[in-house]
């Protein structure tokens, strides 16, 4: 099979899998429905997978979701990755990992 210029089969790129997108996807809507996210994108590379949420779908990303299983043995192939660039959380454990985000769903009542 013949691929055009620049691009991969996609057995060479890192992809989330479905549960992996199931996750991802019910703190999306969790977050959208607080109003604190509005938009995503997906990335699929070489060496990483990247989940980007968006405050608006002009902004930098607020945080990125991503999936490195080259680092599934050392420090664990999930990170979350604030705006600046910081690892906000990483870990074996996607669930684990996005405890990090859901902390904002937590509001003060009084």
């Amino acid at each position: 099979m013949n691929m055009p210029l620049g691009l991969t089969p996609d057995h060479d790129r890192v992809a989330f899998d479905r549960a992996e997108l199931g996750v991802i996807l019910s703190l999306y809507g969790r977050m959208v429905a607080a109003g604190e996210w509005r938009d995503y994108a997906m990335s699929f590379l070489r060496e990483v997978a990247i989940f980007s949420v968006f405050r608006r779908a002009t902004e930098h990303p607020l945080y990125r979701i991503e999936k490195r299983p080259r680092l599934r043995a050392a420090q664990g192939q999930y990170a979350v990755i604030g705006m600046d660039g910081r690892v906000l959380k990483r870990g074996q454990d996607l669930r684990i990992v996005l405890r990090v985000l859901e902390k904002k769903l937590i509001r003060s009542v009084g």
